[in-house]
């Protein structure tokens, strides 16, 4: 089938890659696992065979009908629950899923990635792991690859502990992408960092901490290096050098 540049499609045809998406979710038959954008189902094939029930979130119109048919007894046996939407619209609750009890795996469009980790890991229907299959330099930032934290990996160390996996080379999809992918897991997600509802304010410090990130931290925060050494952060440092557990200990010693 031809595929929807609007959408941002590529099929995966790596059986190797398949594989280590599949195996990165530490996959069993009492697990739930929602696949956001199947596609022509390889995926889905194999998530079957590991998982006691797949739902899958369909956005294309085109590929409902090829699904329907290619997985018609996991359909009516309800192995399989199929849905046309958008994943961004799409809410977990809606199918009774609790905070935990579920896994996201996928192989989902780049342009929409930001806008994904943030609904799934935001929300108070969390998933327990993520895997993703995405660009290969977002999956290393958000790992801090080069050993420089970014706000984007601050963030979602905050709810999980993200893993790189292993790298997907361009010519794994059809049609291939200009950049090569990475598979990423998010483990242990939860909102147990945050404590009294600090959520926001975590946040609120972070953006301010990240505004200008070459600065130094205490000019972005207008605090003076004092309160850094406070913390035992040190009084020169940049928002990069700053560990998850920094921020932490910084946001708690700025409570109102």
């Amino acid at each position: 089938m031809l595929h929807k540049k609007s959408l941002g499609q590529h099929f995966l045809r790596s059986e190797s890659a398949l594989r280590k998406i599949v195996s990165a979710g530490r996959l069993s038959s009492t697990d739930i696992v929602l696949e956001v954008g199947p596609g022509e189902g390889v995926l889905t094939e194999l998530l079957l065979a590991q998982a006691g029930k797949v739902i899958a979130v369909e956005k294309d119109d085109r590929l409902i009908p090829v699904l329907e048919e290619k997985f018609a007894p996991e359909i009516v046996s309800g192995k399989l629950k199929l849905i046309h939407a958008d994943i961004l619209d799409f809410s977990p609750s809606s199918l009774g899923l609790r905070a935990s009890s579920f896994k996201v795996v996928a192989n989902i469009p780049y342009y929409i990635t930001g806008a994904l980790i943030r609904k799934f890991l935001e929300a108070d229907t969390q998933p327990s792991t993520m895997v993703l299959l995405i660009q290969k330099e977002v999956a290393k930032r958000i790992v801090a690859h080069d050993g420089k934290e970014s706000i984007l990996s601050i963030s979602v160390k905050a709810y999980g502990t993200p893993k790189y996996i292993d790298t997907v080379k361009a010519g794994a999809f059809s049609p291939p992408p200009k950049v090569d992918s990475a598979i990423i897991a998010i483990e242990h997600i939860s909102k147990k960092f945050f404590v009294e509802d600090n959520e926001g304010r975590f946040f609120e410090l972070l953006k301010k901490g990240f505004a200008h990130p070459r600065k130094l931290l205490s000019s972005n925060l207008y605090i003076p290096g004092e309160n850094l050494l406070a913390c035992g952060i040190a009084e020169k440092a940049r928002p990069e050098n700053l560990s998850i557990t920094d921020w932490q200990r910084l946001c708690a010693s700025l409570e109102p």
